[in-house]
């Protein structure tokens, strides 16, 4: 069983990243365009334990392997969000409404959401990344000697793709 951690500077990170989705990315002006990301259920539980459901683990903590899995799902997002979703994204949100679109402030703040999508996603990859960091950091004092839990999981040999750009 992986090592389980209460980490201050990881549940903050965590309230930052769930704070910053909620409000910026998974709101109601582009949540119905991410039906197109090709992630299964379990990713999105997983994504949304951290971004929704937070505070069960505040006191529960997290078990390295279980955080690491959020940490890919977040980081899966990140990536299939801005390869396939951030292009067309305004044109998705558009053929998406029935009827006439969103008026006044809806519609403004609509297109703050979409025009700072690609600056939200990048802020949430940081976001990420630190998030990543802090648990190794954290993984190698706990492992004292032993083999720390990240060097198992094959799955973050792909962490740097998903999250940088390009």
């Amino acid at each position: 069983m992986a090592m389980q951690t209460k980490d201050e500077e990881i549940m903050n990170l965590i309230d930052t990243i769930g704070q910053h989705y909620r409000t910026n990315l998974g709101n109601r002006y582009v949540r119905s365009a991410f039906s197109i990301l090709p992630l299964d259920n379990k990713e999105w539980g997983l994504i949304e334990s951290v971004t929704e459901k937070a505070e069960y683990h505040r006191y529960q903590g997290y078990h390295l392997d279980e955080l690491y899995e959020r940490i890919v799902a977040l980081a899966r997002f990140v990536y299939h969000a801005r390869k396939e979703l951030q292009p067309q994204l305004r044109a998705r949100l558009s053929t998406y409404s029935s009827g006439p679109g969103p008026l006044g402030n809806d519609k403004i703040l609509r297109d703050m959401a979409v025009n700072n999508f690609d600056s939200n996603l990048s802020i949430l990859a940081d976001l990420v990344n630190k998030l990543y960091a802090r648990a190794v950091e954290l993984d190698m004092e706990m492992a004292r000697g032993k083999t720390p839990v990240y060097k198992s999981m094959r799955e973050l040999d792909e962490l740097g793709t998903y999250l940088v750009p390009g």
